[in-house]
């Protein structure tokens, strides 16, 4: 098993794993896809790899097929050359978003991570409300949130944003970093343990390729200039991509995001508002939404000036995108379900008639 292990396997999923799915020669991790092409690096190698149809055609949604960073059962075809894959296992944390539009349907970024590197380039990217978003997807995901300002040397008041981003996550540990200096690479470089998997999100332009290049030793990933009137970069990565490093960590880099929708938040928000989570515990509803209601502690304290209005205002914000994206994900399921029991009966309706007959 110390093949897998090198890719990030662990007791975890062997003991997750169904039986005869912990088998090294039956079990590969998903380290690329594009447009529904996979590859797969196994104990024995890398390989291209097709869905068996039950997966290509039994899907609900985009999370019931493979993503960058699954383990999934294998059977190897065309003389070894190739495998399909007819099952994914289950999978230890999963961060996804939201896609634009009405839709909303999820857009999964990678499965199995253990660390989710939150980049923002501090040249005119950094956000702090953009930030929080990021904070609270990937600590509901399951990973460890690590935060890294990129370019710190384009900013005079680096220090000042590494204390901002500190504040916003409680015990996440910010990182300043200077990819093409090198400044702050080390500091990032010590997170990265054998086997552990990190996943770099941000927007185009922030230095994620930069830094995992930095990172390799050697030029893995394109790069790309960023425009300076409004420090905004073009896609130079186009698909997501697991990328082993000399040091034994894995990491997948990703497109750039202009959106970050919310998929889920759940536990993740109160874990990034701790403040408001804590103060909430004396309201006078259990369900207070903190907008309206009377006897809310939040709104006490935010009159108080014990909380900020700005992070009490993104808070608020959140909470309501995730209800929202909670109460159309429900719509979506009863529809779903509705579309089943219309086509089992008109295939019950088939069957009927050709007894008639």
């Amino acid at each position: 098993m110390d093949e897998l292990k090198a890719l990030g396997w662990s007791g975890w999923f062997a003991e997750t794993a169904p039986e005869g799915g912990a088998d090294p020669g039956t079990v590969a991790r998903v380290t690329a896809e594009l447009r529904g092409e996979y590859r797969l690096r196994a104990a024995a190698g890398e390989f291209p790899a097709q869905l068996a149809p039950r997966l290509r055609k039994g899907a609900a949604d985009r999370l019931d097929r493979p993503m960058v960073g699954d383990w999934v059962v294998i059977e190897p075809v065309n003389g070894g050359s190739e495998v399909t894959i007819h099952d994914i296992l289950p999978r230890r944390t999963l961060l996804a978003r939201r896609g634009a539009g009405g839709g909303g349907e999820v857009q999964p970024i990678a499965a199995n991570v253990d660390l989710v590197f939150i980049v923002m380039g501090l040249d005119g990217n950094y956000n702090p409300r953009r930030l929080e978003r990021y904070l609270v997807a990937a600590r509901e995901s399951g990973a460890e949130p690590v935060v890294i300002l990129s370019k710190a040397d384009l900013c005079p008041e680096a220090a000042e944003r590494v204390a901002e981003a500190a504040a916003l996550g409680p015990g996440v540990r910010v990182v300043p970093v200077s990819s093409l200096a090198g400044e702050g690479v080390s500091a990032v470089r010590e997170v990265l343990a054998p086997g552990v998997t990190a996943c770099f999100v941000g927007s185009s332009g922030v230095g994620k390729s930069t830094l995992v290049n930095r990172l390799a030793g050697e030029e893995v990933m394109a790069t790309g200039a960023v425009r300076e009137r409004d420090a905004k970069g073009r896609h130079t990565t186009t698909h997501r991509q697991m990328i082993l490093l000399p040091c034994g960590a894995i990491v997948i880099d990703t497109p750039g995001m202009r959106e970050f929708g919310l998929w889920q938040a759940g536990e993740g928000l109160d874990a990034s508002f701790p403040e408001i989570a804590e103060l909430a515990k004396g309201c006078r509803f259990h369900d207070c939404s903190h907008a309206h209601e009377p006897g809310c502690a939040v709104r006490d304290a935010l009159a108080g000036g014990e909380i900020d209005p700005g992070r009490y205002a993104s808070y608020l914000k959140l909470r309501k995108e995730d209800e929202e994206a909670a109460a159309r994900d429900d719509v979506a399921a009863r529809q779903e379900r509705k579309g089943k029991e219309r086509r089992i009966a008109k295939g019950r309706r088939v069957v009927l008639r050709k007894k008639g007959q």
